[in-house]
């Protein structure tokens, strides 16, 4: 079959080499004789696996010691109710940034368990841009502040990161994450879905300051309290071993990268070719303000639904998939996470020429 250039908003595309190598090792990992979901989460072959993952982890992010690296099942959506029942008391207060649909439910699910104040939205703007944040409305009492530094639904992101909080910042890096340098010093908590940078669905990388592990207000069930997950390597029960693993391949590829710095270079080159094509006529036309783009989810409009539905029929034909935008806002969105090749935003790039001559 034809290798297609994946464009969809995650699961996502993988590396090429990443999926090339799972292939090989599928069923027969290294001396083991077996699968490599066959193996032990407690055998000497998969405690190699999830403790080099980890290390990647730690050297690609610059992440000390201070930190914790977990890996927890659930997807973010589980991460909507640990964060708020580990880092703040019952009924305690809690504060957000309301920049799209997912840190909306974030904040719906947080609402189950503490007090939440919204301190910036840019709700009302149909979630065109990243909301300013007033520090000034920044509590001290507040447990944390809650961000999502990517929004792959409305194609807004964060470009800079509060820099006097009082409070720790926890951030959903889902849709971001490994995609450029962040300094991980900077938040208390990072959380994220694996399945658009960093592996297949299924496994979700949290990033802890040990400290805020220490919170826990209130009893509640051992598999969502983030000290299991310290306290036993991510191994307190049976993990999503694959995921583990093909997390793993994915950062030694970043690695062999060059790193963070490396991939941004190639991230940003990919979205400013994009953008630029976007701008240089009218037939497309990109909703978000400038200065909150996205550098991973990139989302346009054209003329008419009705030219939208050809866009991406005619699109797949010449294989590219997953460019219809999502149903909640309709258009077009090509998501160029760090897997997505120069050259497969190129030929994007030309089609997008071919179209509009053709129906403009």
């Amino acid at each position: 079959m034809m290798k297609v250039v994946n464009f969809n908003a995650g699961p996502a595309m993988l590396p090429k080499s990443v999926m090339e190598k799972a292939q090989q090792e599928f069923c027969a990992y290294g001396k083991s004789g077996c699968g490599i979901m066959e193996l032990s989460h407690r055998g000497t072959e998969f405690t190699e696996i999830i403790q080099k993952t980890e290390k990647n982890i730690r050297d690609i992010m610059k992440i000390g010691d201070e930190y914790a690296v977990c890996f927890i099942q659930g997807g973010a959506s589980l991460q909507f109710a640990m964060v708020p029942l580990n880092l703040a008391p019952v009924g305690g207060l809690t504060q957000y940034v309301d920049s799209g649909s997912w840190s909306s439910a974030a904040i719906k699910e947080a609402k189950n368990f503490v007090k939440v104040d919204v301190i910036a939205s840019s709700k009302e703007g149909k979630y065109d841009r990243i909301p300013d944040i007033d520090d000034a409305k920044i509590s001290q009492d507040a447990a944390y502040l809650h961000i999502t530094s990517n929004n792959t639904i409305y194609g807004t992101q964060y470009h800079s990161f509060p820099e006097s909080s009082p409070v720790p910042i926890v951030a959903d890096m889902s849709s971001d994450i490994m995609s450029r340098v962040v300094d991980v010093n900077n938040f208390g908590l990072i959380y994220a879905g694996a399945q658009k940078n960093l592996g297949p669905s299924g496994v979700t990388l949290v990033i802890i300051k040990k400290s805020l592990a220490e919170r826990l207000s209130a009893t509640i069930p051992t598999m969502l309290k983030y000290k299991t997950y310290i306290e036993h390597s991510s191994l307190y029960n049976t993990p999503p071993t694959f995921g583990i693993y093909m997390v793993g391949l994915v950062t030694d590829w970043i690695k062999e990268q060059g790193g963070l710095e490396a991939i941004e270079t190639v991230n940003d080159e990919k979205s400013e070719a994009l953008y630029e094509r976007i701008s240089a006529s009218d037939f497309y036309r990109n909703p978000v303000e400038p200065a909150s783009r996205s550098k991973m989810n990139v989302v346009f409009k054209l003329p008419s639904e009705e030219l939208e539905e050809k866009f991406v029929k005619e699109a797949k034909a010449k294989g590219m998939v997953g460019l219809k935008g999502h149903r909640s806002v309709g258009g077009i969105r090509a998501s160029i996470y760090n897997a997505v090749p120069l050259e497969g935003v190129e030929k994007l790039i030309d089609f997008m020429n071919e179209f509009e001559s053709a129906n403009s």
